[in-house]
C-alpha cells in the first residue's frame, strides 16, 4: 500500500511534536530516518510489528522498519514496514501519510526511504539517522544514493525525546513492573530444597507470560555463589536466592530484584538487606524534579561509602523505558558504556529511573534490591513496590 503525502493537516500525531521539533532544531536535523525497533514504536505511538518482535532475520536479509519524519511537516512522514505489515494498517491505520508495506530486508526498505525523501524534496538535508541500528549496506545504499544529504548521528537526540515519559507510557511501564514483581515473588514461593536454577528461571517465564508479560531474562544466583547463570545448581536450606528478571508489557520494560531465602532469614542477612535499602532510601530521598541527576548518585554513594558493606557492594541508576538502559544517563561506563551525560542536569517529572544496590558478600552470596521509580514533582512513585525485604520459598 502507498499513500502519496498530501498537504492536508495531520491531527493524529502520536507524540509531542513541538518537542520533538526542538529537540531536532537543536541537533541541526532536518528529517529523522529511525530503524530501531523501539524508537520506530515511539514514533509510530506503541505499534511494533509482531511477527519480528523476537528475531530481525528473514531469507538473506533482516527486517529493517522505517520511520521518516521531517520537522515541522507530519503531512511529509512516512512508515516503511515488511510486506506483511499491510493488514495491520488496514485494521489499525498508521498515522503516517505515507505508508510502504512491501519491503522484505533492508536494501529494498532503504531504497524506498530514498525515494521518498526525494519525493519530498530532502534528498540533500540533514538527515538524522541510528548508526547503531542502520545496518551497513543500507547506510551504503543511502550514502550512495544521496550525495548531497548529510548524515548525522541522531542517536542522542532520540534518546532525550524519549526521557520524558507520558502518562500512557507510565502506565505501561507500571503495569510491567507490577506484573514482574508478582511473577517473581510467585516463583520464590513454589521453588523448595531442590529446586535447580534452570527450573526456577522456566518457572519464572511461565510465571509472566501467563500474567501477559513478555518474558526476556532472568538472572540468578544461589547460596553463596555470585554467578547468575542457569544451572543445575540446586536450593539448599538457609540459603539466599537472588531473582533478577527483564520482562516487557507492549514493549515496555520491568526490571527488578528482589530475594529470598529458604527457610527463615538470620539476624546477619536481615542486617545485610537491611544495609542494601539503606542505600536505596538515600538514593530515593534525592529523586525530585528538579534535583541534579549527579547529587542523587553522590548521596546514595556517600551512604554506601559509611556502610560496613561498602567493600563489596556497589550502587547504580540508570534510564529505563522502552529499553533498559536509556535516558536520563546518571553514571559514566557503571557498568554499561555510556558516558553520564544527564548527572549535571536536573531529573525531569516523568522520567523512570531504575535504582540497584548490589552487594557480592563472600559467604552467604549475592544480596541485591533494584526498583523502578518514576519522578515527580515532589519526589518519586514507586512501581511494584512489595517483596523488598526476604520473601521465603517453598511457601506454595
Amino acid at each position: 500500500m502507498n499513500i502519496a503525502p498530501g498537504k492536508t493537516e495531520v491531527s493524529n500525531v502520536p507524540f509531542d511534536q513541538a518537542r520533538v521539533d526542538r529537540l531536532m532544531e537543536d541537533a541541526g536535523i532536518d528529517v529523522l530516518f529511525a530503524t530501531s525497533k523501539h524508537n520506530t514504536q515511539y514514533l509510530l505511538g506503541g505499534y511494533k510489528f509482531i511477527f519480528f518482535a523476537a528475531m530481525d532475520a528473514i531469507g538473506h536479509s533482516r527486517y529493517l522498519p522505517i520511520v521518516l519524519y521531517e520537522k515541522g511537516e507530519p503531512e511529509h512522514a512516512a512508515y516503511i514496514g515488511n510486506k506483511m505489515e499491510g493488514g495491520e494498517h488496514q485494521n489499525h491505520p498508521f498515522w503516517t501519510p505515507t505508508l510502504h508495506a512491501a519491503c522484505w530486508g533492508t536494501l529494498d526498505a532503504a531504497n524506498l526511504a530514498v525515494e521518498h525523501l526525494k519525493q519530498i524534496g530532502k534528498s540533500a538535508a540533514r538527515i538524522g539517522i541510528e548508526p547503531g541500528f542502520l545496518p551497513s549496506d543500507a547506510y551504503a545504499l543511502v550514502r550512495k544514493a544521496l550525495p548531497d544529504a548529510k548524515l548525522i548521528d541522531a542517536t542522542g537526540m532520540l534518546e532525550s525525546m524519549r526521557a520524558i515519559k507520558t502518562e500512557a507510557e507510565l502506565e505501561q511501564l507500571r503495569i510491567a513492573s507490577e506484573l514482574i514483581t508478582d511473577s517473581m515473588l510467585a516463583t520464590i514461593a513454589w521453588a523448595r530444597e531442590g529446586t535447580t536454577k534452570t527450573d526456577i528461571i522456566e518457572r519464572l517465564r511461565r510465571e509472566e507470560t501467563n500474567r501477559g508479560a513478555h518474558f526476556e531474562y532472568c538472572l540468578l544466583t544461589l547460596g553463596s555463589s555470585h554467578n547468575r547463570a542457569a544451572s543445575s545448581q540446586a536450593w539448599k536450606k538457609g540459603e539466599v536466592l537472588s531473582i533478577d528478571s527483564g520482562g516487557n508489557y507492549h514493549g515496555y520494560i520491568g526490571d527488578l530484584c528482589r530475594m529470598g531465602v529458604l527457610g527463615e532469614p538470620d539476624a546477619e542477612l536481615e542486617d545485610l538487606l537491611a544495609e542494601v535499602e539503606a542505600v536505596q532510601q538515600a538514593a530515593f530521598s534525592k529523586v525530585k524534579a528538579g534535583t541534579l541527576g549527579g547529587d542523587m548518585i553522590s548521596h546514595a554513594e556517600s551512604a554506601l561509602k559509611a556502610s560496613k558493606v561498602a567493600a563489596y557492594t556497589d550502587f547504580f541508576a540508570h534510564g529505563m523505558g522502552l529499553i533498559t538502559h536509556e535516558a536520563p544517563f546518571l553514571m559514566t561506563n557503571h557498568p554499561v558504556a555510556y558516558e553520564g551525560t544527564y548527572a549535571a542536569k536536573p531529573l525531569e517529572k516523568n522520567m523512570v529511573l531504575s535504582v540497584e544496590t548490589t552487594m557480592l558478600h563472600p559467604s552467604r552470596g549475592f544480596i541485591k534490591l533494584e526498583d523502578t521509580v518514576a519522578v515527580t514533582d515532589t519526589g518519586y512513585v514507586m512501581f511494584g513496590d512489595r517483596g523488598r525485604g526476604w520473601n521465603r520459598g517453598g511457601i506454595s
